[in-house]
């Protein structure tokens, strides 16, 4: 759900492939024979290593590349093998669209827009309004949930992906050898495709922790909790999220605004770990300004029924607590989906995901793996980055090939207020020893957010030391996800805060908080010596 995606896939596939299909003809006129050779070589070393030594290559091919899955990095990766006129087939299971359209991003979003409404209306006094007896029906939230998912949904449909020229199959597919994918279709049919390359895009699914009595007492995850909580007529009374990350913040906040008295329970020191402290802070400080209940340092020992009700037993500095519930949303993380796809049968090699080279190769360098099953990423938006990479490498890798680049990594969690983060923060330059400096802009100063009463919140950018180089940014505030966009695309191009300074923005915005944010650090490193001079200088002028 962090780090969402607001349009079809075949959108994100437009921007990746003009990266590369404009220049796709000077690109390969441009490659070396050494860079052929190359790759020829490399090949020849894995062969000889005996990886493809029990397999029987086919002498033709079905197929260029067979894709593995149709959520973002599925349907990215066969969007670019189609305009690239590549022969391409790719296989879904479930439902087009993956997690990010059905069960995470888009739905989730969907939610807490209305949420954040229902709590406006119940604050309408801080705008002068005079709003009484807020209400709203529960199963209309959902139900617009759904409404939105559905009209997202042709974005990633089978008819949009076969007019691009795109063959779907929606079935389960096997791979059987290297270049060889069973399928079992919906009726029952079986049919074997060769191919070239194939890319794994199976995505992930909810990790569950283990705890004794949990499938008793029942839970939802945010796969099934659309579904599930479609069916009621009011929020869950009493809703424990167990998880303190971006997916357990974003639903506990929502739906704490829509009526549930939420208890949140995180085993770390504190929410959102990997934000620095003043972040995780302020998202606390939000969390509980809502009515929610954080527990941190409390670690989930089991679940239990007594008397018809149902109790999440946890442990906080020696002392075990029973919390009563109506709903339990485990929201702990996710696990990428590796089983039942045939990778065990080929040995390749998975850890928590599928092991991957740079290039995102696994064992066979014409298999590939990308998105939530590659990691180390789970974004939508990196799945679809990474698409790129797998697409271009299966159908080119002979000649020339790419290594994914993660230097520029942008997310976002999606509370109110926001927080979104590129590159370093203090915590992580700290652990690997990068020296930094820290400019800071308070948004609650910014004349626009003032106006719109949302006037909390930061811009934090650091730069390397004496220079204007940005290392990492993180923005806490209004639609900081929004906001982070330009620092994504400074940092990608190498462009310093001297150059936002120097850019014109339109006045009141809130992206005046980012020129705002590189004044401070000119201000903070504004010559000493050149200011004296030139206040000796006016003096002299004035007579």
């Amino acid at each position: 759900m962090p780090g969402c995606r607001h349009s079809g896939a075949a959108s994100r596939g437009d921007c990746f492939i003009s990266c590369f299909y404009p220049g796709a003809m000077p690109l390969m006129r441009a490659l070396s024979i050494r860079d052929w050779l190359s790759q020829k070589c490399g090949i020849a070393a894995w062969k000889k290593r005996g990886i493809y030594a029990r397999w029987q290559r086919p002498l033709r091919f079905d197929r260029n590349l067979i894709v593995i899955g149709a959520g973002a990095a599925g349907l990215v990766s066969a969007y670019i093998a189609a305009a690239v006129k590549a022969r391409v087939t790719l296989i879904e299971g479930h439902k087009m669209g993956g997690d990010c359209l059905n069960y995470g991003c888009v739905p989730s979003k969907a939610l807490i827009r209305s949420a954040r409404l229902a709590h406006q209306m119940r604050h309408a006094d801080h705008y002068g309004l005079d709003v009484t007896n807020v209400r709203f029906s529960f199963k209309q939230v959902m139900a617009r949930v759904h409404d939105v998912i559905r009209k997202i949904a042709p974005h990633d449909s089978v008819e949009r992906y076969s007019g691009l020229g795109v063959e779907v199959l929606q079935g389960y597919a096997r791979i059987v050898d290297p270049w060889t994918v069973e399928v079992t279709l919906g009726d029952g049919a079986i049919r074997r495709l060769t191919t070239r390359s194939i890319i794994i895009a199976t995505g992930a699914k909810p990790f569950v922790p283990p705890l004794p009595g949990i499938d008793d007492v029942g839970y939802v995850t945010s796969d099934n909790l659309w579904d599930e909580f479609a069916k009621l007529d009011s929020p869950p009374a009493r809703l424990v999220v167990l998880g303190g990350g971006p997916i357990g913040s974003e639903l506990a906040q929502a739906l704490a605004r829509l009526g549930s008295n939420v208890i949140q329970v995180e085993m770390a020191p504190r929410i959102l770990i990997r934000e620095d402290e003043e972040v995780s802070a302020l998202a606390r400080a939000a969390l509980e300004a809502d009515g929610i209940s954080v527990l941190t340092n409390h670690k989930a020992l089991r679940c239990e029924r007594e008397n018809g009700e149902k109790y999440l037993v946890v442990e906080h500095e020696g002392q075990t607590r029973r919390i009563a519930f109506d709903t339990l949303i485990c929201a702990v993380g996710r696990s990428a989906r590796l089983k039942g796809y045939g990778l065990e049968e080929l040995g390749i090699p998975t850890q928590r995901t599928v092991t991957t080279n740079e290039y995102l190769e696994t064992l066979y360098p014409n298999i590939f793996a990308a998105g939530d099953v590659a990691g180390p990423y789970q974004f939508t938006h990196t799945a679809a980055h990474q698409a790129w990479y797998a697409a271009v490498n299966a159908l080119f890798g002979d000649f020339k090939k790419f290594k994914a680049d993660y230097r520029v990594i942008p997310w976002a969690t999606f509370i109110d207020p926001e927080i979104a983060r590129v590159g370093l923060n203090e915590q992580e330059a700290r652990e690997r020893g990068i020296a930094y400096e820290v400019t800071r802009y308070g948004i609650d100063d910014l004349d626009r957010a003032i106006a719109d009463s949302v006037a909390q919140g930061f811009v934090k950018v650091l730069t390397v030391p004496g220079k204007d180089r940005i290392l990492g940014v993180t923005i806490v505030g209004e639609h900081a996800g929004d906001l982070l966009a330009e620092f994504v695309l400074a940092m990608k191009w190498g462009l310093g805060l001297n150059r936002m300074l120097s850019t014109i923005y339109i006045y009141p915005t809130l992206s005046e908080a980012n020129k705002y944010a590189a004044g401070e650090w000119k201000r903070a490193h504004a010559s000493r010596r050149i200011l004296d001079w030139l206040e000796r200088f006016h003096t002299w002028r004035r007579g």
